[in-house]
């Protein structure tokens, strides 16, 4: 089920409560505490999940209290936000044993990038509700403007961008629902009950740590499955620290998605100040978004 209309949570003002979990790499109270005092230093209050620092190998605790922190959140009325602490890996093992039926009644922002991309997906694939795709508590320390930007997105500032554009550009206009986030985990999703429609849609892109190669592959599965023909824009974020073999793959990761998408004519943004560098600007993700490639780019939402 796809919707075409979007579904917009409630913006945060001071004295709200919001969340934070632990939906993936285990993180520890040290780690969390910065973060904690910025939110509240926005005026807001914070509760976290029950089992926030609970550690199962490289997991925040069992697949089962990961889950359970994640309802308790979705299914508490006082919750405006969830944040998720970090990423890592582990929101694909729990995914499909949320119940998001109360959260369809009573929408709230749900916040991060990364392994994050699951539930953005998800939520997008079945609900129509807009999400924020943006920095996460263990990095909000890593960029102020990042962090501001964040701030302005949950109460309800509008925001937009205006950044140079990149000799790779390709020049246009388009207009439509913003989807996307992490490629490794879109392509984790294919096939699956949170795999997203993209057809229509403006496509956000970001990686790390990935051979260059999987990139292509990756690239080629998201094409092969009717992911790219259709797009009214796509916009590529950071393609952090890629790996190569011994013998070059011979094209940057740039030049890879370029080439999967060179024989359509939509435009195509590389460089947006998103994903796993220094900068991670929000995206509203589910949110009509317009795009236009010139000799600057601009982006920005519908109100």
């Amino acid at each position: 089920m796809q919707h075409s209309k979007s579904i917009r949570p409630s913006f945060l003002k001071q004295g709200d409560c919001v969340g934070i979990v632990a939906p993936a790499r285990k993180i520890s109270e040290a780690e969390l505490l910065p973060s904690i005092k910025i939110l509240q230093g926005w005026g807001l209050n914070v509760k976290l999940g029950k089992h926030i620092y609970a550690v199962d190998k490289q997991f925040a605790g069992s697949d089962d209290k990961r889950r359970h922190d994640f309802q308790a959140m979705l299914d508490d009325a006082e919750v405006k936000a969830i944040f998720s602490a970090r990423g890592g890996y582990g929101a694909v093992r729990i995914i499909d044993a949320l119940d998001f039926s109360l959260f369809k009644k009573y929408p709230k922002w749900i916040v991060g990038y990364s392994d994050v991309t699951v539930f953005h997906s998800h939520i997008h694939a079945h609900t129509g509700i807009e999400t924020l795709h943006s920095t996460m508590p263990i990095n909000f320390e890593k960029d102020s403007e990042s962090l501001q930007l964040l701030k302005n997105a949950l109460f309800g500032e509008a925001i937009s961008y205006n950044y140079d554009s990149n000799s790779m550009d390709r020049e246009g206009e388009g207009e439509g629902i913003l989807v996307g986030g992490n490629l490794s985990l879109l392509y984790a999703l294919a096939s699956t009950p949170s795999d997203i429609n993209t057809e229509g849609k403006i496509l956000f892109l970001e990686d790390l740590d990935e051979y260059l190669y999987h990139i292509d592959r990756m690239m080629m599965q998201l094409k092969r499955g009717g992911k790219l023909a259709k797009l009214k824009g796509l916009v590529i974020g950071g393609f952090s620290e890629m790996k190569d073999n011994t013998v070059p793959f011979g094209k940057t990761a740039e030049e890879i998605i370029m080439d999967a998408v060179k024989e359509y004519s939509y435009p195509v943004s590389f460089g947006f100040p998103a994903g796993h560098g220094q900068k991670n600007y929000p995206l509203f993700l589910g949110r009509t978004a317009k795009i236009s490639v010139g000799k600057k780019v601009e982006l920005s939402f519908t109100s």
